[in-house]
């Protein structure tokens, strides 16, 4: 006798065997049946659901848990101007004296036309250090009182930054390199030191604000994609209390520089099993290059517009080819941020050279982004069985219109993002959210691949490079099984797989020719383990995230997203 029998829903399975059905059995947290609901087995408990479609649950491939919104500062969100910058931040300034510190997250690069914002920019609005996140996570903004509380102004250094300075030798009050240092042991050490956000108890309460929006997308795997060795912990406790609502694949953050004293610590602390289902640490996160907003990001050939400069890769040359062989020798897979043409080829470089040295096969090493992907290159992700962790929600004109098409130029524009391209390759594509910084509703991802368009449909771009909705959902789904090692356990609607299943207010299929209405649609209800972990029906309303003082929205208008 089944456990429990659901039905009243079109069931996608991607499974070749039986790719359709009508009905799914869960027994003991997996599927037990698949196939017409005339022939099902005997169930204790039987759902029956009014239409709509069921599919394997979401695999987001990079998602940062820890990087939520935190209650206790002010979210930036679609704040385009000074002005409006300044107002939110005073806000909460005014209604928490009890904070020593005023953070706000989110802020979008162009918020001070033709530079970059700096500390005169936020005088005037409280006394009290100022610490503002930019929406990709790779800078910082301070006012003056932060400055100076940090030492800045005597020429001080911080182990999670780089300050800026002007021609004098004064600090601005801008920091770049924040991610990439900030998550190191020293860095993190310093933040949780000198900025209160960064508290182990405001960081827990930010993954499991996370973790809760994620089951209510529909997501049933996260991957973490970057998780200091200092708060590996985080999650444990996570487990512990029983919040893992969906499952989490942590990803453990590989600093450029460490040593291979450094791995070993890492495959110690990898082979530290955590126990259970629903938590695994093991893939290994490094930077080939940055990002493209500030010329960062590692090219082939020269900015369009910074002629001379091609920006630079995240370490010397050689070093990620050591670290990437070190790390496959030590049966890592390694997934690799990499956004330049420049800096998708050093990936690749590293990993076939690690595959010839080791003789390792079907390691599956991931690289995440793949923002500007040279043509010669395209073809060595089938070849060298490389997963492409992709965001299509990147690659919409509402966020890369401006900073990031000015900097590649037209040129390169047929370099974007190449969604169907790779998959048509026989590359395997995982698709993913890059929660925070980008929305983390995986039907906003899905829209965004059927229509290269921002979310009110104007301006297509690329369109070359869209794709239908069934390989979208197979990105997000078996694609992202296979990418982890995992394509028999979920991914799949298959008698023996793990019951995570997502049932959809509507047949999916049947907006296909009209996008915008699956912005319109949700995930009714979320099993993990044959486990309701999220019903629409009875979840309590999600709070509105337009607000000056707290944001828990899924959003991260104004601005493109590579963390």
């Amino acid at each position: 006798m089944l456990d429990t029998l659901i039905t009243g829903a079109r069931v996608r399975t991607f499974d070749a065997a039986r790719p359709w059905a009508a009905a799914v059995g869960v027994t003991g947290g997996r599927i037990s049946y698949v196939g017409d609901a005339a022939d099902a087995p005997a169930a204790r408990e039987h759902r029956r659901l009014d239409g709509g479609l069921i599919t394997p649950g979401i695999i987001d491939s990079h998602n940062h848990l820890l990087l939520g919104f935190d209650p206790d500062a002010v979210s930036l969100e679609g704040a385009d101007t000074l002005d409006e910058v300044r107002a939110r931040i005073a806000a909460l300034a005014a209604a928490r004296p009890d904070l020593t510190w005023i953070c706000a997250e989110n802020a979008v690069y162009s918020v001070v036309p033709g530079r970059r914002p700096a500390a005169r920019d936020l005088a005037g609005l409280t006394s009290r250090p100022v610490f503002v996140t930019t929406y990709d996570q790779h800078s910082v903004w301070l006012n003056d009182a932060a400055v100076a509380a940090l030492r800045l102004d005597e020429g001080g250094d911080i182990p999670w930054g780089r300050p800026e300075r002007d021609a004098a030798g004064r600090a601005t009050g801008w920091v770049t390199d924040f991610y990439t240092s900030a998550m190191t042991t020293a860095g993190l050490a310093g933040l949780q030191r000198d900025i209160p956000m960064y508290a182990p108890e405001r960081r827990y309460r930010k993954l499991l604000g996370s973790l809760e929006m994620a089951t209510a997308a529909g997501i049933t795997t996260v991957v973490e994609p970057q998780v200091p060795l200092a708060e590996i912990d985080l999650f444990r406790r996570a487990r512990d209390e029983g919040r893992l609502s969906s499952r989490v694949i942590a990803a453990l953050f590989h600093p450029m520089g460490s040593d291979g004293a450094f791995r070993q610590r890492l495959r110690e602390a990898a082979d530290a099993a955590p126990g259970g289902d629903r938590l695994a640490f093991g893939p290994v996160k490094l930077y080939a290059d940055d990002v493209v907003e500030p010329h960062n990001a590692w090219l082939l050939d020269d900015y369009a517009n910074r002629p001379g400069h091609r920006g630079h890769p995240s370490a010397p040359l050689g070093e990620l080819t050591e670290a990437v062989t070190e790390l496959d020798r030590l049966g890592f897979q390694t997934h690799t941020h990499a956004t330049g043409d420049g800096g998708i080829r050093l990936a690749l470089d590293a990993i076939e050279h690690a595959t010839r040295a080791n003789g390792t096969r079907d390691r599956r090493h991931g690289i995440v982004h793949v923002e500007c992907l040279a043509p010669e290159d395209l073809p060595r992700f089938a070849r060298l069985g490389v997963t492409a962790a992709m965001q299509p929600r990147h690659c919409s004109p509402d966020l890369v219109a401006g900073t990031w098409m000015e900097n590649i130029g037209e040129a390169r524009w047929d370099r974007a993002w190449r969604l169907r391209s790779l998959m048509a390759s026989g590359a395997h594509v995982a698709l993913s959210s890059d929660w925070q910084v980008g929305e983390m509703d995986p039907l906003i991802g899905v829209y965004s691949a059927l229509t290269r368009a921002g979310l009110d449909g104007r301006d297509a771009w690329t369109p070359a490079e869209r794709l239908g909705l069934d390989e979208t959902l197979r990105g997000y789904t078996a694609e992202g099984a296979w990418a982890w090692h995992r394509e028999h356990e979920y991914g799949v609607i298959r008698e023996g797989a793990h019951a995570d299943l997502v049932a959809w207010s509507a047949d999916l299929y049947a907006l296909e020719s009209d996008p915008a209405a699956l912005l319109q649609q949700r995930a009714e209800i979320t099993w993990v383990g044959g486990e309701i972990v999220h019903e629409a029906a009875t979840a309590r309303p999600a709070p509105a995230h337009h607000g000056a003082l707290t944001s828990c929205s899924a959003h991260a208008d104004g601005g493109h997203a590579h963390a």
